[in-house]
């Protein structure tokens, strides 16, 4: 059976911060960089990027739509 494996890009300059992605990813793959953008935000990353599935909870709820959610399908 196929599983499915994600990965996010966040826009690192349009990403503000807030936070709100990291508490609704089941898998906890985000994490706040401690890097800052042009503006003076940290902005989010993918922490732990070999746990996320793509389920986009974190893309449905950006609310400046900075995160792009990907899926593939692999044969493990």
């Amino acid at each position: 059976m196929a599983k499915v494996k994600g990965a996010i890009v966040v826009s690192t300059e349009t990403c503000k911060g807030c936070e709100v992605c990291i508490p609704v990813c089941p898998e906890k793959v985000i994490g706040m960089s401690s890097d800052v953008n042009r503006k003076g935000f940290h902005f989010a990353y993918m922490e732990h990027p070999e746990d996320c599935t793509g389920c986009t909870n974190c893309g449905l709820v950006c609310p400046d739509r900075a995160i792009s959610v990907y899926r593939v399908k692999t044969s493990e």
